[in-house]
């Protein structure tokens, strides 16, 4: 076997359709485009989502779901982050400035403090946002929890 012997296996490549190339190519006529209509004319385009005439799948199916034009969305941060922001930076005190510096928030997000985790250290937090058991915990170790606008 040499390498100007090799070919692709019998029946794995198709020659490629010449349309529009006369009679001998033996699509030549309407160029299997069949007789008349939009189809068989140049420049046709279908709308997207066209199936023929068929109901399109978009009418189809059924509206659903609700998004709610004045919904306030919060990046959450929970306080065992919080407890590992500051064993790691010896901070003692955290503001929106500190979690966009730490890359936990962008500078237009709006912060709220989560429950969820321990924390030992007595850390003060200002946030847009905190849960009730997020202030408990704080609180319960001496921290103090304030909301900003």
């Amino acid at each position: 076997m040499k390498l100007e012997n090799l070919k692709p296996a019998k029946g794995a490549t198709h020659n490629s359709k010449r349309v529009g190339r006369g009679q001998g190519s033996g699509k030549g006529g309407t160029a299997t485009r069949g007789t008349k209509g939009a189809q068989a004319r140049s420049g046709y385009e279908h709308k997207i989502g066209f199936e023929g005439g068929q109901m399109p799948i978009q009418r189809r199916l059924p509206k659903f779901g609700f998004k709610n034009p004045t919904r306030v969305e919060y990046k959450g941060i929970n306080v065992s982050t919080i407890q590992a922001l500051s064993e790691k930076l010896g901070v003692k005190e955290f503001d929106v400035e500190t979690f966009i510096g730490a890359g936990l928030a962008s500078k237009r997000d709006l912060v709220k403090v989560l429950g969820n985790g321990e924390i030992t250290a007595a850390v003060e937090v200002k946030a847009h946002a905190f849960s009730a058991s997020a202030i408990t915990k704080i609180e319960a170790v001496g921290g103090k929890a304030t909301v900003i606008e």
